[in-house]
């Protein structure tokens, strides 16, 4: 039985497999938006205006947050294919979600229902970054075997 692991924040996703209380980086995907300031995600549109106040220049949007929501929505989608796919494909049997709070949400709003099924732990907490053994020893206090 394989059990995929996916570590993600809103601009990383890497992915694992568990097997024999081993833990190996099968593959990482990458969004690079993630990252951008809302700024940078709406320059040139509607609404969005540059004030210069002495040497600092700052910007105001009608949108606020909405176009990093986009971006995490749709990287949580493209993560959410690649795991449909991976079972289909008879991949993976298990899938454990490690994720940032608020992309953990995401994540699981976009997976399909029989994707959803096979989810046997979730924690909301950003390792994306962390060493692979502090997400094994995150695993293990799941009780992962």
């Amino acid at each position: 039985m394989t059990t995929y692991i996916v570590v993600a924040d809103a601009a990383r996703a890497r992915i694992f497999t568990y097997a024999a209380r081993t833990l190996t980086e099968k593959e990482s995907l990458v969004h690079a938006e993630g990252r951008m300031h809302e700024g940078d995600l709406i320059t040139d549109t509607p609404g969005a205006e540059v004030h210069e106040s002495g040497t600092a220049s700052s910007r105001a949007s009608a949108e606020g947050d909405e176009a990093r929501t986009h971006e995490n929505e749709l990287f949580a989608k493209e993560v959410s294919e690649h795991l449909y796919k991976a079972r289909v494909d008879n991949k993976m049997d298990e899938l454990v979600l490690v994720a940032a709070p608020k992309f953990l949400g995401l994540l699981r709003d976009k997976l399909d229902k029989p994707t959803q099924k096979i989810v046997t732990h979730t924690l909301d907490k950003d390792l994306s970054k962390a060493p692979q053994e502090d997400i094994q020893k995150a695993l293990s206090k799941l009780g992962l075997s």
